[in-house]
C-alpha cells in the first residue's frame, strides 16, 4: 500500500511509493487523511495548516517551508520528524533587506512624494558604501544579506547567539551598538531574543542610526523604537513589527523616519520554485527510507 502525503501544490513530482493529496491551506482541509504521513505545510497561508498537525493520526514527518520553527514544536507529536525551510529564503530577504537600507539611505520615501508632487527638489543623501553594519544573526539569511552589503563596500560586524572566529556574541552588544550606523537584525522569536532591542540597547545607538528587522517583531521593543523614530533620533525600516499586523492607527506608520513593509521579505519569485525543489528531494528521501535534510528535531 502505497503512504499518503499531503502537500500544496497540484503539480509536485511525487515517488511512484507516494500518493500525494493537494491542498493550499485555503479553505477546509480535504477529508479522509487519517492516512497521511507526510505534510508539506502550505507556505503564509495563516495559522489553520499548522493546527492541522496533530489532527493526522498516521503523521511521521512534517516539512515546513519557513525558515522559522519554533511556533510548530508543541504541535509535532512525539516520534515525528520535523524539518525546515532553511536555505529557500535566504536571497530573498536579503534582497529585501538591502531594498530596506538602500531606501532608507538614499531617501526614497521622500522622492516617491515628491514624484507623485511633479516635485524637483533635490538634496544629498546618505549612502550604505562606507557604512558600519552590525549584522544580528549570523545563519543562512545573515550571510547571503552580508554578500549584498559587502558589494556595496560596507564594513559588517558579524553577531551572533554565542562568538565564535570572526563573530562576535550577543553579550558584546553594549559595546558594539554604539559604533554602528545601521543594525540588521535577522532573528526568530525565542525567549533568548524577545525583548533583545529595548529602551536602553535602542538608546546606545548613536544619532540617526538605521534599525532594520526582516528577522521577527519580537526581537524589538515597538513602544521603545517608535519613542526613538518620533523624536526624529533613530530610523526605522521594517519587515516585521510586534505585533503583527500593526494596528492601522499606530503612529510608526506616520512617522518621517520609518519604512515598513508587510512581512513580505521572503515571498519573492525566487522562493517557490526553491520551496517545491526541496519538497520533492524530502518526498525521495522519505520513499527511499533515507535521512530528511534540514530536520530541527
Amino acid at each position: 500500500m502505497t503512504a499518503r502525503v499531503l502537500v500544496p501544490w497540484s503539480d509536485i513530482s511525487v515517488p511512484a511509493e507516494l500518493n500525494a493529496v493537494g491542498w493550499d491551506g485555503r479553505g477546509a482541509p480535504p477529508d479522509g487523511l487519517d492516512d497521511v504521513e507526510f505534510y508539506v505545510l502550505p507556505y503564509d497561508q495563516g495559522p489553520a495548516a499548522a493546527k492541522l498537525i496533530p489532527e493526522l493520526p498516521s503523521l511521521r514527518a512534517v516539512q515546513t517551508l519557513s525558515a522559522g520553527y519554533d511556533n510548530l514544536l508543541p504541535l509535532v507529536p512525539s516520534g515525528v520528524q520535523l524539518a525546515n525551510g532553511r536555505g529557500l529564503h535566504d536571497l530573498s530577504v536579503a534582497e529585501h533587506a538591502l531594498a530596506l537600507i538602500l531606501a532608507a539611505q538614499r531617501y526614497f520615501p521622500r522622492w516617491f512624494a515628491q514624484q507623485q508632487a511633479g516635485s524637483w527638489n533635490r538634496v544629498h543623501t546618505r549612502s550604505l558604501a562606507d557604512c558600519r553594519v552590525l549584522l544580528v544573526g549570523y545563519g543562512s539569511i545573515g550571510r547571503a544579506i552580508e554578500r549584498y552589503l559587502e558589494a556595496g563596500e560596507a564594513e559588517v560586524v558579524r553577531v551572533a547567539s554565542t562568538a565564535r572566529p570572526g563573530v562576535h556574541g550577543i553579550a558584546e552588544l553594549p559595546e558594539l551598538l554604539p559604533t554602528a550606523d545601521i543594525v540588521v537584525l535577522v532573528l526568530p522569536d525565542t525567549p533568548q531574543t524577545r525583548g533583545l532591542f529595548g529602551t536602553a540597547e535602542l538608546a546606545l545607538l548613536p544619532d540617526t542610526a538605521l534599525v532594520v528587522n526582516v528577522g521577527r517583531g519580537t526581537a524589538v521593543d515597538t513602544g521603545a523604537l517608535t519613542a526613538e523614530v518620533s523624536a526624529g533620533r533613530l530610523r526605522a525600516a521594517l519587515d516585521v513589527v510586534d505585533p503583527e499586523p500593526l494596528p492601522a492607527d499606530h503612529p510608526l506608520w506616520t512617522l518621517d523616519g520609518a519604512i515598513i513593509t508587510p512581512h513580505i521579505a521572503g515571498g519573492s519569485d525566487s522562493f517557490y520554485p526553491r520551496a517545491k525543489r526541496l519538497a520533492e528531494r524530502q518526498l525521495a528521501h522519505y520513499a527511499k527510507g533515507e535521512p530528511l535534510e534540514n530536520l530541527v528535531n
